[in-house]
């Protein structure tokens, strides 16, 4: 958020452009986390016969301002700010991977608006939270370019990385040239993300589009997607992983013009200014009293930061130790430690896992510090930084005791970040 003049505070702006007959009804393009804007050019010759189209850049791609964003929501609120600013009332929308899913939030948070939807290369909840914390944990790590040379092999079938070059080594460098801290903030806002419960709320006319060979998002997910949502309907491409409409332009243009002309014929013809907002009522009803508040649920709470920190893998396993004896220690330590102290305010994450690694240290305690080293990855701690809190402690603590808490982290290091030195 920004601070204005009047002292309020507004969503920041997206990097965006338009294409297309300055009279005509919008469509607004989203791009996947690590992608541009261009990824949709070769869209634009069938959608602006008809249509104009507005792409976005995310937060720190493609020389946009590198603002994270802190979830998909946020995304889609500086989405809004936009369409606003030019005066764009109503609007339909198709996006790809985290695109498809700032779509799918802006059908949810204002149906008023969006006339209709498509979602490409989508999912009601992309793959697991710690996929893509540990994702943002080589990031911190190793930098973008480790994950710009991954990323072809997420995107495209193995007979387009053969046969296109030159396309392959335009998406490393796209994602190469990605700020590396919106890219991680891009994993959190999919980390989490999740509609599974809300599918049935999206009332619009809706098109799916899965490449039959994505394995980032394969078409199981777009089938769940389907069954969900109460008018939406599936295409599967052949031949095509993740990034469809790079992939196959010409099978996701000639399938979005469909599907878009479809929905204005059924919806009649839309303009930035043809949804009315109905006046208030003079006296407006009064609402009845809001049941109080239920108690927080600290075990809840400290099990998702639990997971959230250290992985569910890991917490998976505590668990399982746990069964039986034990199990209602394990529980106190979920909702006191996890629940109630790492959640409380006075202290940031970054801070708590300092303090967390240096008491851990002098204590001995290399099994947790194994664990608490996980989660300092994952709350934005970089090796280089964690190395620094042990050889600090060393001074105050003594050599053996660090050395020891070195050798575990060390481990786990390579183990989150995939080092190898």
């Amino acid at each position: 958020m920004s601070d204005s003049s009047d002292g309020e505070l507004h969503p920041l702006p997206l990097q965006h452009r338009f294409d297309g007959p300055d009279d005509a009804p919008v469509i607004v393009l989203g791009p996947a986390l690590g992608a541009t804007w261009h990824m949709w050019d070769r869209q634009l010759p069938v959608l602006t016969e008809q249509w104009r189209v507005l792409r976005y850049e995310l937060p720190g791609h493609g020389g946009a301002p590198a603002e994270p964003a802190a979830s998909v929501d946020d995304l889609a609120t500086r989405l809004l700010a936009v369409l606003d600013k030019e005066g764009v009332e109503s609007f339909g929308y198709a996006g790809c991977s985290l695109g498809a899913a700032i779509g799918a939030r802006l059908a949810l948070l204002r149906p008023d608006r969006v006339a209709a939807l498509a979602l490409v290369s989508a999912a009601a909840r992309y793959g697991t939270a710690d996929l893509w914390r540990q994702r943002g944990v080589v990031v911190r790590a190793n930098g973008m370019d480790r994950t710009a040379l991954g990323s072809p092999e997420r995107w495209f079938t193995g007979a387009f990385l053969a046969t296109q070059p030159a396309i392959t080594e335009w998406a490393v460098q796209m994602v190469r040239t990605t700020d590396a801290d919106c890219y991680v903030a891009g994993c959190e806002a999919l980390a989490s993300f999740d509609i599974r419960d809300a599918l049935g709320s999206i009332k619009l006319p809706t098109l799916v589009v899965a490449g039959a060979d994505d394995t980032e998002t394969p078409p199981a997910d777009a089938r769940l997607l389907v069954a969900g949502i109460p008018d939406a309907r599936l295409a599967v491409v052949p031949g095509t992983a993740h990034l469809a409409p790079v992939e196959e332009p010409v099978a996701v243009g000639d399938l979005l013009a469909t599907h878009f002309a479809g929905a204005w014929a059924d919806t009649g013809s839309l303009t930035t200014s043809s949804v009315a907002v109905p006046p208030a009522p003079a006296v407006p009803p009064q609402a009845p009293p809001a049941p109080p508040a239920p108690a927080p649920d600290t075990y809840q709470d400290g099990l998702r930061l639990r997971r959230e920190l250290t992985g569910d893998a890991e917490v998976d396993r505590a668990l399982a130790r746990a069964e039986g004896f034990g199990a209602g220690f394990d529980a106190f330590q979920t909702r006191y430690a996890w629940g109630e102290v790492w959640s409380r305010p006075g202290l940031d994450r970054r801070t708590r896992s300092c303090v967390t690694l240096t008491a851990l240290t002098a204590t001995g305690q290399l099994t947790e510090l194994a664990e608490q080293t996980r989660a300092a990855l994952r709350n934005g701690l970089t090796p280089a930084e964690i190395e620094e809190v042990l050889l600090h402690t060393a001074v105050y603590c003594g050599l053996p005791a660090a050395r020891a808490a070195v050798d575990t982290a060390r481990t786990v290091v390579r183990q989150e970040t995939g080092a190898h030195s």
